[in-house]
């Protein structure tokens, strides 16, 4: 009788563990090479944002992005200046309001992106913010890295 309920315990702890780990994950990959450097795991609807320093302007720029349907939309940006590449007229749906410290936000952004890769930064570090954590990708990836944000189903 103790060892059938041992194997209940042990049965019901391994399909715990194998159905807490089911689900949508953000997953960064080399894009050469396809090596996995991380993987976190996304609610539905949950966001992510990636920040760096504007090669041309020098100043922050900040893209934040959501899992929805498992792909990845953008739905932000912040940056506070003007320079090559930054979006500079709104389109239908869009709005800018400024932070109190003087950047430029505009929401409403709601693109679909089929392909999201970020070459990380060679003199200024890309950073992956995911509730609240702040993680390095240079540190994670390396210099000059070529990476892959992808949204994967996750069956185990």
């Amino acid at each position: 009788m103790a060892a059938a309920i041992a194997a209940v315990v042990l049965l019901l702890t391994v399909l715990s563990v194998i159905l807490s780990r089911r689900g949508w994950y953000l997953v960064l990959r080399d894009q050469d090479t396809g090596q996995e450097y991380a993987r976190y795991r996304m609610e539905e609807g949950e966001e992510f944002s990636v920040g760096f320093i504007h090669s041309v302007n020098q100043t922050p720029l900040t893209d934040y992005y959501q899992i929805r349907d498992g792909q990845i939309y953008v739905v932000r940006t912040i940056y506070y200046s003007f320079g090559a590449g930054v979006q500079t007229e709104l389109n239908e749906g869009e709005t800018l309001e400024y932070g109190e410290d003087g950047s430029m936000i505009i929401s409403g952004i709601d693109r679909l992106i089929p392909r999201l890769t970020y070459v990380v930064g060679m003199w200024s570090d890309h950073t992956l913010q995911i509730r609240g954590e702040e993680i390095s990708l240079r540190d994670l990836c390396g210099r000059g890295a070529a990476v892959d944000f992808l949204c994967e189903y996750q069956h185990y």
